[in-house]
C-alpha cells in the first residue's frame, strides 16, 4: 500500500489528501508543526511535526508539502528536498494534464485544474480546483492559482505568486515574483515583481484612491 506523508494539516491539506487518495495513494499521514495541540485534520490523525517527519521519511513513498502559504510551502519544499524526501506530485483523477506538459515534484492539481499542451508548472505548485493554465505558459516554483482562476496562453508567473479565485490573465502577460493578483480581477498589463493589483482591468492597489 502505498502511504503519502503531508506536511501542514489544513483545510487545504484536507483537500490534498482527498485528491491524492482518489488518485491511487492507499493511505495519508498528517504532520505539522502545531501537533501536538493539533492532533486531527478532518477524518485524519495528525502524528507529527515537521522533525518527526524528518525522522520516518523512509516510512512513505511520497512525501508533499500541503500548505497554503507560498513562501512557507517552499521553505518546507525546500527542507524535505535537501533532506531526501521522495518529493511527489498529487493530481486529482478528475483533472486534465497534457502529456506534453510538466509538473514539477510537491505540485498539486485540484479536481477540474487542466494544464493545457507545453504548460511547464515548477515545483510546490498549486492549481486548485476548476483553475486552468493554457498552452505554453511557464510557472515558477510555489505558484498558486486560484480555484475558478484562467491563465490564457503564453503566460508567465513568477516564483511565489499568487492568482486569487476568480482571476483571468490575458494571453502573453508576464507577471513577477511575490506578485498578488485580487479574486476576479482581469490583467491585461504585466504585473512587476512584489505588486498586488485588482479589479477589472487590474490595477495597482490603492491606485487612484485619495
Amino acid at each position: 500500500m502505498k502511504r503519502l506523508a503531508l506536511l501542514g494539516a489544513s483545510g487545504h491539506g484536507k483537500v490534498v489528501a482527498d485528491a491524492a487518495l482518489a488518485g491511487g495513494w492507499g493511505a495519508v499521514e498528517f504532520f505539522d508543526d502545531a501537533w501536538p495541540q493539533r492532533q486531527s485534520n478532518g477524518p485524519w490523525p495528525v502524528t507529527g511535526d515537521s522533525a518527526a517527519l524528518l525522522a520516518r521519511l523512509q516510512e512513505f513513498q511520497g512525501v508533499i508539502v500541503s500548505i497554503g502559504d507560498c513562501a512557507v510551502r517552499w521553505a518546507k519544499h525546500q527542507t524535505l528536498q535537501a533532506a531526501g524526501a521522495p518529493l511527489v506530485t498529487v493530481v486529482h483523477p478528475a483533472a486534465v494534464v497534457s502529456p506534453h506538459a510538466v509538473l514539477g515534484a510537491g505540485t498539486v492539481l485540484m479536481a477540474g485544474a487542466v494544464v493545457n499542451i507545453d504548460a511547464v508548472v515548477g515545483q510546490a505548485g498549486i492549481i486548485n480546483t476548476g483553475a486552468t493554465v493554457d498552452h505554453d505558459c511557464r510557472l515558477g516554483d510555489a505558484v498558486h492559482i486560484c480555484p475558478g482562476a484562467h491563465l490564457s496562453g503564453h503566460v508567465q508567473v513568477g516564483h511565489g505568486s499568487w492568482v486569487g479565485v476568480g482571476a483571468a490573465v490575458k494571453q502573453g502577460m508576464i507577471l513577477g515574483e511575490r506578485v498578488m493578483v485580487g479574486a476576479g480581477a482581469v490583467v491585461v498589463q504585466a504585473v512587476s515583481d512584489g505588486l498586488t493589483v485588482v479589479g477589472n482591468p487590474a490595477v495597482l492597489k490603492g491606485a487612484g484612491k485619495t
